[in-house]
């Protein structure tokens, strides 16, 4: 009985769920207990009965295009792995393919996952799937978007956005929790969509039992037919009737009206279409601001018997609910392009196109990623066009010309090719789904954006600075929370400093639209009220004064009151309500992975440093000259004038968005010094050293350093030692300076005794006029260079070498004069050149300069005080003996031309004069001496023919008189 358990287990495990499936053959091929596992197995099979038991009757509305085509759809799902449905929004591929699959038996052993774009459709479709199977959501259909989860095991099938599906990929590889995966509104080409159709192409062979259907509208289906190796196309066509399109362009050149804009041509074609039979409007504009606006406008005309509803993504699932609800009268709905593919809303019988919508795109010249309002494509236009041909003949108005329509592209470029790649690229690292590049995407993406998102990680932290892209530590944190990568760098600092309360709060605020309304025409009042929070410093402490603020008030106010209070104080009450739902959800995220928030209070510097290291590529450095920001890259940009710091500007800051309008617009801002991004990037700053030069009082070579970030300069002129820079030049800086130059405080006695040495030997050169008795410093250079050894770049590093070395050979480093004089210098004698002259009783002292120009160059007699009567006599005008025949000589030249004639040549009657000097030097004067010895050759040279003021600077002594003290 025991050796057949394990066979009988087998059959009943095959039989199971997908995933229970390979959890449990993983542990029955493994050395279990085969009790245990039975009770396990057991346990499979009643969750499975339990999701057989939960499928509902399936019934299809007639009406629907979908139906009809229901047993091709049937048989084409059943009998390929892929397939493809094209069909116009409205004829219910959405809502009844899900239903399709469950009828073919799928849903049951793994979950059908449903994708939608965005976070409404998911909602929606899976309350109106829901109610269709008459079952509440949660149970049959759940659905699952970004923090809210309202699936159980029961649920069959699984509506959610396409990020949320790409997130399980991390932790279910071969996605075992489903059997059917649809991608909804494949034609949209979102970023997600791309990298979801390349994944499963990867894993559609390692699971043959999965299907995947895709779904498009009518445009340019068979490239994802032909994507998938030629799967099958299934058209369904919408319910359509005729629709009229209508050209009213805002300003028409046959009629030019200079004061209509958008909202006045709106309200125009709105009474245009009053004129039409009954039926709702459906009005299609860029963003929220314009909606806004309209619907202002709108209210104004007081239209009888109308409602005006607006309809966009971050409305609440109320709100949204309003648009579907069924309602008297004529109801116009201002909707984004949420409502082109998205959504079917009911009952729409006429189109109003202002022909825009705010696109997506990554500029490549600023690396940053824009929201600019662009004219659609000619597709998006025939899907808006189409929403109003569902019930009946329709008009479209488009406020555009029909000239401008034919000049628009055909299709919306695809995401990938207009977006930052850094979250695909940081998932696919984590995946280990290879590089980008090689990645079989339907539009393989421009590798400068490539770049860029690698380049986007590589500053955040997040991969290694190498051509491999490997994920750091730091990189597979950052990939594990579902948020923007740069808000994840801040999270994960935030909790290494101790601040996570308050970023999570800035970090979430950061992720939704600013909850701080300002309507056109109460702009004042709402400054005024939003006053109270801002901070001079920082944009992002502002976000934490307004949330205690709203904290307080809540406490304090019932539901109802807090409502009133924030439309009086111009705050938007549905973002609120967002605002504080993210942060209690990145809260619930980061304890689920251990991290811990804290409650204490810190300081706002670490707040900013870790908001700093997500916005590394966000720094500017103040232009004064310009009233501007050198920012990233050479990008100039300005201080938004909303911002707290318009009128205070530091000299640096980072901003949360670099927005590209009129100019480049930096929002959301905060002074920073620029120390913290010097440490924060310590992997990305460019150090640049100049003007290395050695410093007598560190004992060391220091540079000048300059440290940019992204090209702005963070530090400039900054002293640092040079040493772990450049050793080598280091090294020789010190041995110029310190040691041949002598440029060293220290108190080593071989460098005393050879700066005394060289000293010495240098007051003889002085003494001789010469500068070729010495060897040159490159002498001395080598003698050092040879004997310390190249780790010895700076005095300390000497110091700690030398004070071992000295003990083995004591006299390594002393000179001798041999190494300082050349070979064939000569000699020079203390009896030429003396240190001494003697009057009578007293004695100066003589000194000797080399130094042509100066005062003292030449000889130089210090004379006491106390022996200035006594220095009577020609004295030192005779110069030293070593200098006499040069003087004599110098004196000869300075006769008149008819007497110098007398004594050529005067080098050799020069020679003849000095040695025929007597005793009694210095007792008459120099001239009277030569005049009596050339009067004995017979040469008469009158006394007034000398000239000794001619001679030569050097040649003609200089006295110090010297007091008692020793001054001059």
């Amino acid at each position: 009985m025991r050796s057949a358990l394990p066979t009988e287990l087998r059959t009943r495990i095959e039989a199971l769920g997908l995933r229970d499936r390979h959890r449990l053959t993983h542990k029955l091929r493994g050395k279990h207990d085969p009790a245990q596992l039975a009770e396990e197995v057991a346990k499979a099979e009643q969750k499975l009965a339990a999701r057989q038991a939960a499928v509902p009757k399936i019934s299809y509305p007639e009406e629907l295009p979908v139906s009809q085509r229901r047993e091709d759809l049937l048989e084409a799902i059943r009998d390929n792995q892929v397939v493809v449905i094209a069909g116009e929004t409205g004829s219910g591929k959405t809502t009844q393919i899900p239903k399709l699959c469950l009828e073919l038996g799928r849903g049951v052993k793994g979950t059908i996952g449903h994708t939608q774009p965005r976070r409404i459709a998911a909602r929606a479709v899976a309350e109106r799937i829901a109610s269709e199977l008459n079952t509440e959501v949660g149970q049959a259909v759940g659905y699952v978007v970004r923090f809210t989860d309202r699936v159980s095991d029961t649920s069959l099938i699984k509506l959610m956005t396409d990020g949320i599906l790409l997130a399980e990929i991390q932790k279910d590889r071969l996605l075992r929790n489903y059997d059917t995966i649809i991608i909804d509104e494949a034609h949209e080409r979102s970023l997600n969509v791309d990298f979801l159709l390349g994944y499963l192409k990867q894993l559609l062979p390692k699971r043959p039992d999965l299907k995947v259907i895709i779904t498009s509208a009518t445009i340019d289906p068979q490239r994802f037919a032909d994507y998938f190796d030629g799967a099958p196309v299934v058209e369904v066509s919408g319910r359509s009737y005729p629709v009229e399109i209508r050209y009213r362009p805002i300003v028409d050149p046959d009629s030019p009206d200079e004061d209509r804009d958008q909202t006045s041509a709106i309200v125009d074609a709105v009474h245009e279409l009053r004129r039409e039979p009954f039926g709702d409007v459906l009005i299609f504009l860029s963003g929220e601001r314009e909606i806004r606006d309209t619907a202002d406008a709108l209210s104004a005309e007081k239209l009888n018997d109308t409602e005006i509803l607006p309809l966009y993504a971050r409305l609440s699932a109320a709100e949204q609910h309003r648009v579907f609800a069924s309602h008297p009268g004529r109801r116009i709905v201002l909707a984004t392009n949420v409502a082109e593919t998205s959504l079917t809303v009911p009952g729409i019988r006429y189109v109003i196109d202002a022909g825009t919508a705010r696109i997506s795109r990554y500029s490549q010249r600023t690396k940053v990623q824009l929201l600019p309002i662009e004219p659609i494509s000619q597709a998006s236009a025939k899907q808006r066009a189409g929403r109003c041909g569902r019930t009946s003949n329709g008009i479209c108005i488009r406020l555009y010309s029909q000239a401008d329509h034919d000049s628009r592209p055909e299709f919306t470029d695809p995401e990938i090719l207009r977006t930052n790649l850094a979250s695909v690229i940081l998932q696919m690292a984590m995946l280990e789904l290879g590089a980008v590049e090689r990645f079989g995407f339907l539009d393989p993406p421009d590798a400068r954006q490539i770049a860029d998102g690698v380049a986007l990680l590589v500053e955040l932290g997040a991969l290694e600075p190498s051509t491999k892209r490997s994920l750091t530590p730091l990189g597979r944190k950052i990939a594990q929370l579902p948020v923007d990568p740069r808000l994840a760098r801040m999270i994960l600092e935030a909790e290494r400093r101790g601040c996570l309360r308050d970023v999570l709060v800035v970090a979430a605020a950061l992720s939704i639209q600013d909850p701080r309304e300002r309507p056109a025409e109460k702009q004042q009042a709402a400054d005024q009220q939003h006053a109270r929070f801002a901070d001079p410093s920082s944009d992002f402490l502002a976000y934490l004064n307004l949330w205690r603020y709203l904290r307080e008030q809540q406490q304090s106010l019932s539901g109802n009151q807090f409502r009133r209070m924030c439309k009086a104080e111009f705050l938007n009450y549905l973002r609120i309500r967002e605002w504080q739902d993210l942060v209690a959800q990145l809260r619930q995220l980061v304890k689920g992975m251990g991290v811990r928030i804290g409650d204490a209070d810190v300081e706002t510097d670490q707040i900013h440093r870790s908001l700093l290291a997500g916005l590394l590529s966000h720094v500017g450095m103040r232009d004064p000259a310009r009233r501007d920001y050198l920012g990233a890259r050479g990008a100039r940009f300005a201080i938004f004038p909303g911002s707290a710091l318009f009128g205070k500007p530091p000299s640096f800051v980072m901003a949360a968005e670099l927005v590209e309008t009129s100019r480049l617009w930096a929002r959301g801002n905060a002074g920073i010094q620029p120390e913290w991004a010097e440490e924060l990037a310590g992997h990305l700053v460019k150090r640049s050293y100049s003007e290395p030069h050695w410093e007598r009082r560190r004992g060391a070579v220091v540079a000048l350093e300059r440290v940019t970030l992204f090209g702005v300069p963070l530090v400039v002129g900054r002293r640092v030692g040079y040493a772990t820079i450049d050793p080598a030049l280091s090294r020789e800086l010190f041995i110029r300076h310190a040691l041949v130059e002598g440029d060293w405080h220290t108190r080593h006695r071989f460098l005393t005794a050879n700066q005394a040495l060289l000293a010495e030997l240098q007051d003889l050169e002085n003494r001789a006029r010469r500068r070729d008795l010495l060897v040159d410093d490159e002498t001395v250079f080598a003698f050092y260079d040879k004997r310390i050894p190249e780790s010895v770049v700076s005095a300390r590093h000497f110091d700690a070498w030398w004070k071992k070395a000295r003990h083995a050979t004591p006299n390594l480093l002393t000179l001798t004069p041999d190494e300082l004089i050349r070979a064939g210098a000569g000699q020079v004698s203390a009896e030429q050149f003396p240190d001494r002259w003697t009057f009578g009783e007293f004695t100066a002292d003589l000194a000797y300069r080399f130094d042509p120009g100066t005062a003292d160059d030449g000889l130089t007699v210090r004379i006491p005080l106390p022996a200035l009567t006594a220095a009577t006599g020609a004295g030192p005008d005779w110069q030293v003996p070593g200098r006499r025949a040069e003087l004599v000589t110098a004196l000869l030249r300075t006769l008149p031309k008819q007497l110098r004639r007398t004594v050529v040549p005067i080098p050799d009657t020069a020679a003849a004069l000095v040695a025929d000097l007597g005793d009694d030097l210095g007792t008459h004067p120099l001239t009277a001496v030569l005049t009596a010895a050339l009067r004995r050759r017979g040469i008469e040279v009158p006394a007034d023919a000398w000239q000794p003021d001619q001679l030569p600077d050097y040649l003609r002594p200089t006295y110090q008189v010297l007091g008692t003290d020793g001054s001059v």
